[in-house]
């Protein structure tokens, strides 16, 4: 009796000491949750959980009171009994309806991320093109009937299709380097916005993960792992627009996942020559959570879209009567494209919160471009009809090592990270057309091998109030290109390096105010068929960056972001049309202000608006000649969004955008405009009907323009001047859903 009296005293003094515990979190259907606030006996000593849920804990004893906070979730506490002392603990947060005034800064919040989540959270995307627009001052263009990669603008750049902006899903990059229409090309087409769990985005060249193109930015997306249910649309719209959707889950358990997605698309478009765009899409992932949390993924997709094209048109065919906005001068533009992709993704965990992450992936890719820019300019008879063709194929590897030490007053984040991408490019070409049949002569033609080899390094050190970031990176690239209209065997090539270190702070003042500054070297890519030429001065033109700001919550029901920035550029790039290739331009420098803020004044009713001034000049020409064409000086989005309880919900958004320069001495404007767009759903158990109205007011605008020199059939001397893509006028779309 004495002897198990005395194991009984020593049992409980051993649960009695301190120890550390580990944990997971997710919701009910098994997703991890990231970033869930874990503090012990509501003291100082607390932690959050990775993007596995995972975390961990030290020096907490049996009795102990775990408190877990997340702004979507609904609160939890866990009392530690002598079981919870030995074994991995997990806990269920419930889902709730999102509320401002339950939102608190802390040292763990990151501003962009605390906007993204709440934009997300209060107004859904319904389209792919949304997806992007979910980035604070980011403005989208079409202008080649709906198939082409859209024209992206932001941060004072006309990044032109993905130039300076890094985007990828999964990990697997979106933008194509030395693509046959234009360095860094993104056609973010293949991803259905029903597969899409968060966005997450950063502005600048600060983050070390981030390589090439992250100099105004980047966007990453998340694809799901176990969607709360399966379902199926059908939207019929304006135009002739028809869009099929469905998602099925095949498997659907806290530890395996399967399921499959797809989504077919038709439209004819606004314009006087159908545009007869088609879209499919196909998508499928398997995720198998194994012993000790450690997570695999895999997945799969296939896209393919074809289209006609209108083109960009001159105001003066428009202004004398000769085409209306909706008609072309050539409409035998168009294209198609198609992409397929595999994506394996492992997570390891090594002890407490140290894990490795390794991804691979395969892509293939074809692409096919009919334009034309400048009509009969170059050739008065057949006209100056291009196309633009490649065939590709993109290996990547890469593997990250995220180790943190913690302890009651400190924390420390270091990751490792190391990968390669390869760019196999066959029959890049430039040729004359006419009619999409008739080659008349080939400008370019070869085959480019790309490779990036990278290295980063990044520690986050948390002490109290104050965060501290600091990375490098390294790239290393190997340009090959091989003239396949040469005579003679003909094989070019140049190798580069660059170094890219980041700094960065943070400091949480209270629940109500946390301040930023951020310092960090960037870089975007040259064409590789730039690169060879013997003229090319540079093959990695650096960005370098400053951003002050914060984020602020004056009120229980407001937060506020704000930042001024610099941006300073050792080259821009010029897409030249006619000759298919990327120039290299002149050093630039963009300054500017982003004020934006979310406000919910009612329970059910959600505001919010983006303001953003820039800078942009080129700082080797001379004052009042020194304009970046196209670069946007001020965007403006916004609108609210309302969710009645669980059957009605919906929004009105806005954007704008100002008047801009489309040449260097600003002779040439281009004019802005602002859209208003309105979407109302409502819900009977498993049934929602949607209606969406796009362009609300019929508000007659440019969707995108440029400062061209061309020339018409009946002309004898060339004009420049803006050719436009008229946007989409009012445009009415029907959905409905079943879930199951």
């Amino acid at each position: 009796m004495r002897i198990l009296y005395t194991v009984l005293i020593l049992s409980i003094s051993f649960f009695a000491q301190a120890q550390a515990i580990k944990g997971i979190i997710s919701d009910k259907s098994g997703n991890p949750i990231d970033f869930v606030t874990v503090t012990v006996n509501k003291s100082l000593q607390h932690t959050h959980s990775d993007e596995f849920g995972r975390y961990t804990l030290t020096d907490v004893k049996m009795g102990d009171t775990l408190h877990f906070a997340h702004m979507l979730h609904e609160s939890n506490w866990v009392v530690i009994n002598s079981g919870q002392m030995t074994s991995t603990i997990h806990t269920i947060l419930t889902q709730k309806n999102f509320q401002l005034n339950q939102v608190t800064i802390s040292p763990e919040t990151q501003a962009l991320k605390t906007i993204s989540v709440i934009d997300l959270e209060t107004n859904p995307v319904s389209t792919s093109q949304e997806l992007l627009r979910r980035v604070p001052g980011l403005i989208i263009g079409q202008h080649a009937g709906g198939g082409k990669a859209e024209q992206i603008f932001l941060r004072g750049f006309d990044i032109d299709h993905g130039t300076d902006i890094n985007i990828n899903i999964d990990g697997l990059p979106v933008n194509m380097v030395s693509h046959a229409h234009g360095q860094g090309y993104a056609d973010m087409h293949f991803i259905m916005p029903e597969i899409i769990e968060n966005v997450t985005y950063g502005k600048g060249p600060y983050d070390a993960d981030r390589g090439n193109f992250a100099t105004a930015g980047y966007v990453s997306f998340k694809t799901k792992d176990n969607p709360d249910h399966s379902f199926f649309s059908t939207e019929y719209g304006s135009f002739n627009t028809r869009r099929t959707a469905g998602l099925y889950n095949l498997i659907s358990s806290q530890n395996e996942s399967a399921y499959i997605a797809s989504e077919y698309l038709l439209s004819d478009g606004p314009f006087e020559s159908t545009q007869a765009f088609n879209r499919f899409n196909i998508f499928a992932k398997y995720t198998k959570r194994l012993e000790n949390n450690d997570k695999l993924s895999i997945w799969a997709s296939r896209f393919t879209s074809r289209w006609d094209a209108s083109g960009q048109i001159p105001n003066r065919a428009v202004e004398s009567g000769m085409i209306s906005r909706f008609g072309a001068i050539d409409d035998t533009e168009g294209g198609n494209t198609s992409r397929s992709n595999v994506v394996l993704q492992y997570a390891k965990y090594l002890s407490n919160d140290n894990f490795i992450k390794t991804r691979a992936y395969v892509s293939a890719y074809d692409f096919l471009l009919y334009s034309n820019f400048t009509f009969f300019l170059n050739d008065s008879i057949n006209g100056d009809q291009i196309k633009q063709k490649e065939q590709r194929n993109i290996y990547g590897l890469d593997t990250e090592l995220n180790y943190r030490s913690s302890d009651i007053s400190d924390d420390l984040l270091f990751r490792l990270g190391a990968g390669l991408r390869y760019d196999d490019v066959n029959d890049v070409e430039l040729s004359n057309t006419v009619n999409r049949i008739t080659t008349l002569s080939s400008l370019a033609l070869g085959q480019v091998d790309e490779s990036n080899i990278f290295g980063y390094a990044d520690a986050t050190y948390d002490y109290g109030h104050l965060q501290v970031n600091a990375g490098i990176r390294a790239d290393y690239f190997n340009y090959i290109y091989e003239n396949s209209l040469s005579p003679l065997y003909d094989l070019r090539t140049a190798t580069k390096t660059t170094i890219s270190p980041k700094l960065n702070f943070q400091y949480t003042f209270n629940n109500n105010t946390q301040l930023f500054a951020k310092f960090g070297k960037g870089f975007h890519s040259n064409d590789t068929r730039v690169v060879v030429d013997e003229q090319a001065r540079h093959i990695l033109p650096a960005a370098y960056g400053v951003d002050l700001g914060g984020v602020f919550k004056p009120h229980r029901n407001l937060i506020i972001n704000a930042a001024v920035w610099y941006l300073h550029l050792d080259q821009e790039f010029v897409y030249v049309g006619d000759g298919g290739i990327v120039e290299p331009s002149g050093k630039s420098r963009r300054q500017g202000i982003e004020v934006g803020f979310r406000y919910q004044p009612l329970t059910w009713l959600f505001m919010y608006s983006d303001l953003n001034i820039a800078n942009p000049r080129s700082v080797e020409d001379a004052e009042g000649e020194n304009f970046i064409p196209l670069a946007p000086t001020l965007t403006n989005t916004g609108g609210l969004s309302f969710n009645a309880g669980k059957k009605v919900s919906g929004g009105l958004r806005y954007r704008h955008v100002a008047d801009r320069p489309a040449n260097e001495d600003n002779s040439i404007v281009a004019i802005g405009y602002t859209v208003l767009d309105f979407n109302v759903n409502y819900t009977i158990k498993k049934v929602m009907l949607g209606l969406e109205i796009n362009n609300l007011l019929d508000t007659e605008w440019n969707e995108t323009q440029f400062a061209t020199e061309s020339r018409l059939r009946t002309e004898a001397a060339s004009a420049e001047e803006i050719h436009f893509t008229p946007g989409t006028p009012l445009f009415v779309k029907g959905k409905l859903t079943y879930m199951f």
